[in-house]
């Protein structure tokens, strides 16, 4: 009986194992022997131009190679005219290869630039930049107002939120789904909020061939089922957990907050960088009236457990802080494609965060979700944040 089991097994593996080996041979072939009868046609050369930073007396440019064929720098232009131009460590580029492009320069502040690199057989590609800023260099005063900011538009709005947790714990259950769903509102908005931000920076910002809207797409879709399953797990194991459901609900819709202001915090340090974004008191207020109805969306769930100030706090903080560390990264060593996932992951977060808060809905006795009080809460909830976004 034990033979036969593993015979079994073994034919099982097989089975399942040779049409993975016929497409292994298939693929070697195409780039083996068979890559003379495919050879038709003509690779045309692309390359990215990634980054640009503006320091003393000098342009520098980040190249990626983003074609099928291996490319040589050859030449730079700035507003098209040729300039003198350093390739560290060189000008040849193998696919995905990266070099950097040091063009001296004397740049004006605050002036727009077009930058041009040639290749070997005369292609030429070009960035265009609104205005010129200094590229920023770390320091500790740049971190404490990179810390400043995050703060401002991260953690404080959000401890602000949740100052509605007493009001929200005396109302009716009627008016309790009305604030559930009005969190809805709020996420969802949130989660379309960093698909377009993501969307946008795979525009401007990403090589064609990471085909950026499909990334996008694929991230969210990954972090929603791994949020998920994660969340799924927590909201059961809750009691095992020594916390509450609704607690461990607050917890999810923190972390995917969370993960979103990282994204948020990223575009503004990104923004700060390149000098596209100038700080003023109405932007500060703008981007702290968006944000204060994040922490009702963590106070909704938490209103129908016990008050626990310091896990309230600690929610306050994981949905905000991020803010700051997003700002550093963006500030200090941004990239597009970094930008893009986190933006989309964070997407995937909130939206994970919608089925949690809908399910939690459901079981407090809205099975259909359509009630009026669940109906104008999502609408209320998405009136508000456009609103607010109106200011940021």
């Amino acid at each position: 009986m034990e033979l036969s089991n593993n015979s079994s097994k073994g034919k099982l593996f097989i089975s399942g194992i040779i049409p993975f080996a016929f497409l292994v041979i298939l693929i070697l072939y195409i780039f083996g022997p068979g890559s003379d009868l495919l050879d038709f046609g003509i690779p045309l050369p692309e390359i990215t131009i990634e980054k640009v930073d503006f320091v003393d007396s000098e342009i520098q440019v980040t190249v990626r190679n983003t074609g099928p064929i291996p490319v040589e720098v050859v030449m730079a232009d700035v507003n098209d005219r040729i300039r003198a131009a350093a390739v560290e460590p060189d000008g040849f580029l193998e696919r995905f290869e990266t070099t950097l492009v040091g063009i001296p320069y004397e740049w004006n502040l605050a002036q727009p630039y077009i930058i041009g690199i040639t290749i070997e057989d005369g292609t030429r590609f070009e960035k265009e930049i609104e205005a010129a800023a200094p590229a920023l260099k770390p320091s500790f005063d740049l971190v404490i107002f990179f810390a400043v900011i995050g703060t401002y538009v991260g953690i404080i709005p959000v401890m602000i939120g949740l100052l509605w947790l007493p009001f929200i714990k005396r109302i009716s259950k009627q008016k309790y789904h009305f604030f559930l769903a009005l969190t809805i509102g709020l996420l969802f908005f949130l989660a379309i909020d960093s698909i377009e931000e993501a969307i946008d920076v795979s525009d401007e910002s990403l090589a064609g061939i990471f085909n950026g809207t499909l990334l996008v797409a694929t991230v969210i879709v990954l972090s929603f089922l791994g949020l998920y399953y994660f969340g799924d797990k927590l909201v059961k194991k809750a009691d095992s957990l020594k916390i509450t459901k609704p607690v461990a609900i607050a917890l999810m819709i923190s972390i995917g907050i969370g993960i979103h202001n990282f994204g948020e915090g990223l575009a503004i340090g990104a923004a700060i960088g390149i000098g596209s974004i100038a700080f003023s008191t109405f932007l500060i207020v703008g981007f702290a009236l968006h944000n204060t109805t994040e922490g009702i969306a963590i106070a909704a769930p938490m209103s129908r457990g016990k008050l626990m100030l310091g896990k309230l706090a600690a929610m306050g903080l994981i949905a905000g802080s991020p803010a700051i560390f997003g700002a550093w990264v963006g500030g200090f060593v941004y990239s597009p494609f970094t930008s893009v996932i986190f933006l989309a992951i964070g997407a995937g977060a909130i939206f994970q965060v919608i089925v949690v808060i809908m399910k939690w809905i459901r079981e407090e006795g809205d099975k259909n979700l359509s009630s009026a009080a669940v109906v104008s809460g999502f609408a209320v909830g998405m009136l508000v944040m456009y609103l607010t976004s109106i200011l940021v």
